[in-house]
């Protein structure tokens, strides 16, 4: 839309995918040339950041509220389709990389490791009971907390109660609510050349080059295993569903969401750019609303490749012998226990200890493992991050279209 302003109708004239390359290069530079100015730069980061998780949780809300108040019987919302494939797409990440682990067998350097203060779950009974309790939070809390479980909770239970019992005039109010929320975060998203640029400085300032040169090995697994899946198994998911080719949508979410998401490092940031995107793609809203939010917490086909390299890893350090039986259980442990990753950065790596137990390993060591992957998380997590982000648009936008294909 062109404005009285010559330079803001040049810099809308360009996409905004060319735009957060150039404030990627330009971010890389900065860092790398003058490491002071990087740090400085930073601030632009984590006001982009702080603006997309402040108003992601809104975001979601009143989406949703309002999407359950206009809705009509026959106009169904299809969100069991997209959790087959949400699941689908998290265990044969978590197998896909049982199998690189053994076909590639890596070790780690514990003792250079440190410590890790944070509490990991003591198991998948204690990380479900955290869901659950997540679905009953206080709904000011859920907000407040970026509880999306529990977002999604109230606003289903709301948003029935509006349609049943709410006036034409008060589900016109949520209408409008939803609409004001969604241009308030256009407003956000334009300003993400300017918050890549600042993320990127200060990680090169403060990492540099060299800091993961003794990990490589172990990140060369983690990113083949997490490339492999977004460039071939994911797009032959999305190929049982819209039976075409597949790559034009997959390249599409990746280069839209994934980016963002990579740099946020954040699934519940890259909510309002996973909305967006589904709205560019014509999606169903009443859809979308839901399962866009509710990937952000159980979609985690990144997180399950995470602790499936890293407990492996951990097993080949001791000289523990894995088979292939013990690993398809692995499997199974790191899906469920991907579903319950916190959505905080590096949430993944504290279900490693969980992990681990399955061979015996020591809480000692496997904490030590944690902190490996703190080490190497400024790669890990951000590539874990726009797997996970993008694939939850991706399937929602899979399934829908698949359904329209068979309508």
């Amino acid at each position: 839309m062109a404005s009285g302003n010559p330079l803001m109708n040049a810099v809308n004239s360009i996409s905004l995918v060319k735009q957060i390359v150039v404030g990627l290069v330009l971010g890389i530079l900065v860092g790398w040339a003058a490491p002071s100015a990087g740090l400085a730069v930073g601030l632009f980061g984590a006001l982009f950041v702080g603006a997309l998780k402040a108003i992601a949780p809104i975001l979601v809300f009143v989406l949703v509220v309002s999407a359950i108040a206009q809705h009509r019987e026959g106009n169904e919302a299809h969100i069991k389709p997209i959790l087959w494939l949400y699941l689908l797409g998290t265990f044969a990440a978590a197998l896909v990389a049982v199998i690189a682990s053994m076909a590639f067998p890596t070790t780690i350097i514990l003792a250079s490791a440190g410590d890790v203060s944070t509490a990991p779950p003591s198991g998948i009974v204690e990380v479900l009971k955290g869901l659950l309790m997540k679905l009953v939070s206080n709904p000011i809390s859920a907000l407040a907390d970026a509880n999306y479980i529990g977002i999604l909770a109230w606003a289903l239970v709301l948003g029935a109660a509006l349609r049943r019992h709410g006036s034409d005039t008060t589900r016109q109010v949520a209408a409008d609510m939803a609409d004001t929320v969604s241009t308030v975060v256009k407003w956000v998203i334009k300003f993400a050349p300017i918050g890549i640029f600042g993320l990127v400085a200060t990680t090169i300032a403060e990492t540099g080059f060299t800091a993961l040169a003794s990990y490589a090995k172990l990140l060369v697994v983690l990113l083949g295993c997490m490339l492999f899946i977004a460039f071939i198994v994911n797009p032959l998911i999305v190929w049982t569903q819209i039976r075409r080719n597949p790559y034009p949508l997959t390249l599409m979410c990746l280069r839209e969401s994934g980016v963002t998401a990579f740099f946020t490092r954040s699934s519940a940031a890259n909510i309002p750019v996973n909305m967006a995107l589904a709205k560019k793609l014509n999606l169903h809203e009443d859809t979308y609303s839901i399962s866009i939010p509710l990937g952000a917490t159980i979609n985690m086909a990144g997180a399950a490749i995470t602790i499936t390299v890293l407990t492996m890893a951990a097993a080949n350090t001791l000289g523990i012998h894995v088979d292939f039986l013990t690993a398809l259980l692995l499997s199974l442990m790191a899906t469920v226990g991907a579903c319950g990753a916190s959505g905080v950065a590096g949430g993944s790596l504290l279900l490693i200890p969980m992990a681990c137990s399955l061979f015996g390993i020591s809480d000692d060591i496997s904490m030590q493992v944690v902190a490996v992957g703190f080490i190497i998380g400024v790669i890990q997590d951000s590539a874990e991050t726009a797997l996970n982000s993008s694939t939850d648009v991706l399937f929602t936008a899979a399934a829908d279209m698949g359904r329209q294909r068979k309508a």
